[in-house]
């Protein structure tokens, strides 16, 4: 007997619906699974036949196959466990005909008959409503992040003897057997989002930050214009505590972003169980040591890496010249193109990577140069050390601000300074002015600005003009310098309420600018 059931499976982000064809017939005993299967998938046989036995239900002596269509799209996970389980018992007529039509099953049985959790249930559970399908069944501990799709029944299962039960039953009696799960989005932004926004930023909130007033401002600036930072200062100055408390002066997610952001989260399985959507900011903080597939993604099977992890949020980069030059280099075509792109001989996929890119780093090997009393780095290791950062890299970061160690005065002072709330209501209005500006120009912020277009965005009155030329000549700015430059007066200048660039914002962002005393560019 024939039966067919509606799943779902992946490629990167997104996902596409899989038909679980199911035929049982007479014959020498067999079990067969098609449809460009990976190694899990097809340990799926031996996990569904030992979780129906040990749910008092055994498979009859008879010839099975199994196919997941379309055939010619490779599947990966363990999602299929469930709905091969149901197509079985539907072609063996333990439950009736076509009671799982119009159903999306996703689940990992365990031998003893739980349902298990799974990677991508947001992103597949999208796909299917898409699609008309309008119910779905998946592990409990799925259930919240599948109910954030609009339009979708969803109902989470933790056993498999459940899901029968419920298939079993009248309409009347299944809503008793698994209950329909329900997640109000509004209140997760209005109401618990905000508590938990609060409550990080009273653990991370920039009144904790003594001093480093440039420091303070630079963060100000590279949020309201999603600029990339650099900080240069020997260690203790307070560059990653100035880096982590970025996120809590950036706008909240909207809707949207938390949905592109939990999906991305929950395809890489490390969306929390019970948890429906990712309400705040990501904040990626790898360690110098981590591998080019881990940053940008990839691997065999590919996975998102920190940079997609780092979508809509902050990758900090903590001592720079540390990470592989490999590594580094590769992230030139992700913070172009906001998104990355894999390839890989089963196919492509691609994964969004919008992030703000946050580095911190020590002026020179022992970390306290210019300061002759300690530091005893030679011009040459000094340069060594410094040329680990490429050019290209360096190009793409629009701020440079250099940091020095906090002095005992500033350290004893018990009245801290501005807090992140003040700054983040600068930061919103910027954004608003930004919002407005890039309508319909496919530009979000200033940061994107290219310099094809530069002068459409970044007008220059005759005074200006001016200082631009004394500026570009004096500091021997390149083409690139000339642009970041630019763009970070314009952003200056959207904090102050300002419609025209002026000239002390071209001489605040000539400030953010590589020292040439480090680099030559």
């Amino acid at each position: 007997m024939y039966s067919t059931v509606v799943s779902g499976a992946l490629h990167g982000v997104s996902a596409y619906l899989v038909s679980v064809e199911v035929d049982i017939a007479n014959g020498l005993p067999a079990f067969f699974m098609v449809g460009s299967l990976s190694t899990e998938v097809r340990e799926s046989r031996e996990r569904v036949t030992v979780a129906l036995k040990n749910v008092g239900l055994s498979l009859p002596p008879k010839r099975i196959t199994v196919n997941l269509s379309p055939a010619d799209r490779r599947k990966e996970g363990t999602a299929f466990d469930l709905p091969i389980a149901v197509g079985m018992l539907e072609s063996l007529g333990l439950i009736p005909l076509k009671a799982a039509e119009g159903i999306l099953f996703l689940g990992e049985l365990g031998l003893d008959g739980e349902i298990k959790k799974v990677r991508g249930a947001l992103p597949i559970v999208q796909a299917a409503a898409e699609s008309g399908i309008r119910q779905c069944i998946v592990p409990t501990a799925n259930a919240k992040e599948a109910a954030v799709v609009p339009g979708m029944t969803v109902r989470g299962a933790e056993n498999f003897l459940d899901i029968l039960h419920f298939l079993m039953a009248g309409q009347k009696e299944q809503g008793d057997i698994l209950e329909t799960i329900r997640v109000d989005t509004d209140r997760l932004f209005n109401g618990e989002g905000e508590k938990s926004r609060k409550n990080i930023q009273d653990r991370l909130d920039f009144s904790q930050v003594t001093g480093q007033e440039s420091a303070r401002r630079a963060a100000e600036i590279a949020a309201a214009g999603f600029h990339n930072l650099l900080m240069v200062g020997p260690p203790g100055a307070g560059k990653s505590m100035i880096a982590k408390r970025i996120p809590g002066i950036l706008p909240p997610l909207t809707l949207e972003e938390s949905l592109e952001v939990t999906a991305v989260v929950s395809v890489a399985g490390l969306l929390e169980e019970g948890e429906s959507l990712v309400t705040e900011r990501p904040f990626r903080s790898p360690h110098h040591t981590i591998s080019q597939a881990a940053l940008i993604g990839g691997s065999t099977v590919p996975r998102p890496g920190m940079i997609s992890l780092a979508h809509r949020g902050v990758l900090f980069l903590d001592e720079l010249p540390e990470f592989q030059r490999a590594a580094l280099d590769a992230l030139r075509q992700p913070m172009e193109e906001r998104n990355v792109n894999i390839a890989r001989a089963n196919g492509n996929v691609t994964y969004p990577s919008d992030f703000m890119l946050v580095c911190a780093m020590n002026p020179c090997p022992c970390g306290y140069y210019p300061d002759g009393n300690r530091c005893s780095c030679s011009k040459t290791r000094i340069g060594k050390y410094m040329g680990k950062v490429s050019g290209p890299i360096l190009d793409r970061i629009d701020l440079c601000v250099e940091l020095q160690s906090v002095n005992y005065a500033s350290l004893k002072e018990k009245t801290g300074g501005e807090g992140s709330a003040e700054i983040r209501r600068r930061v919103e209005r910027a954004r608003q002015i930004q919002k407005q500006r890039f309508a319909g120009t496919g530009y979000r912020f200033n940061g994107d600005i290219e310099a094809a277009v530069m002068e459409n965005y970044c007008f220059l009155g005759p005074e200006e003009q001016l200082c631009m030329e004394k500026l570009y000549n004096s500091l021997q700015l390149s083409a690139r310098a000339y642009h970041r430059i630019l763009r970070v007066g314009r952003t200056i200048a959207d904090l102050d309420g300002e419609e025209r660039i002026r000239v002390r914002h071209l001489m605040e962002a000539a400030f953010y600018r590589p020292s040439m005393e480090y680099w030559g560019h």
